[in-house]
């Protein structure tokens, strides 16, 4: 069985990103509001109907801001952690729980959380996997972890921050402090760093990666893209953008084939 993919939104201004088969899928953080989810969605073809749950990695603004409109109005629940739910004040009506390395079933869907180096509460990535396919959404990542290690090696196809450039950085308008904050092994995560976590661990069988995150003002996406592509071979490489939808991706697993971008999908599949 396949499984598709797409980032809503990918930025300091908003994360969203959706994995999901034929039947079931579901949503890590909503960092958009719940119209510019209602909008990008459509505009893909996926209807909300099918996202049966939502997992939040930390409390940051620009994971949770359309959170509580969102879950109240398609009853969706929220797999949060209690310190996540604390430090974000959230009142949410639907919560549920979660535990690092403890699968979770949705649907034939299972989502596996791990915790990860980042200045929050009780920060969380994940991996998706329906069947044999494993989808990972790693972001907001202070440094190569031997967690992030061990589930990258296990994705056909991931989501992966790529948030800034080091030159660009370091010469950038940035008061030390924050520059401190970024680079300091709890913020983010370097073109570098996720370069070399690519090459030196991504799995044989992965079609897909997705670079997420990237910063507005210490980043490039065409720099990002063209020094991943450099060391991709059959990867399929994108950006997702901080300004509008990705295309939705099919992962089906099937390496030999050229990766496939799913540009109209017809509403019938997903009714």
């Amino acid at each position: 069985m396949s499984l598709y993919i797409a980032a809503l939104n990918s930025g300091s201004n908003g994360n969203c990103y959706y994995v999901g088969n034929e039947h079931e899928a579901v949503l890590i953080d909503v960092g958009i509001s719940c119209r510019e989810v209602e909008r990008r969605m459509a505009r893909l073809g996926l209807q909300i109907s099918k996202v049966k749950a939502i997992f939040i990695s930390h409390e940051h603004s620009d994971h949770i801001s359309g959170l509580s409109v969102l879950c109240r109005k398609y009853n969706i629940p929220v797999y949060i952690t209690p310190g996540t739910m604390l430090h974000g004040r959230l009142m949410l009506d639907c919560v549920v729980n979660f535990t690092g390395h403890q699968p979770i079933n949705i649907g034939s869907l299972t989502i596996t959380a791990f915790s990860k180096l980042h200045d929050a509460a009780d920060p969380y990535s994940f991996v998706v996997t329906n069947s044999n396919i494993t989808i990972g959404v790693f972001t907001d990542l202070g440094a190569v972890c031997a967690n992030l290690t061990r589930y990258f090696k296990l994705c056909h196809a991931a989501f992966l921050e790529a948030n800034y450039d080091e030159q660009m950085l370091d010469g950038g308008r940035y008061p030390y402090f924050l520059k401190r904050r970024i680079s300091g092994g709890k913020g983010h995560l370097s073109n570098a760093q996720a370069l070399q976590l690519f090459i030196e661990h991504r799995p044989p069988f992965m079609s897909h990666l997705l670079l997420s995150h990237l910063s507005k003002d210490n980043n490039c996406p065409d720099l990002a893209l063209e020094l991943f592509k450099q060391h991709a071979g059959d990867v399929h490489v994108a950006v997702a953008s901080r300004y509008a939808e990705t295309a939705l991706y099919k992962v089906d697993g099937q390496k030999a084939a050229p990766a496939r971008v799913i540009q109209t999908i017809q509403m019938s599949f997903f009714d």
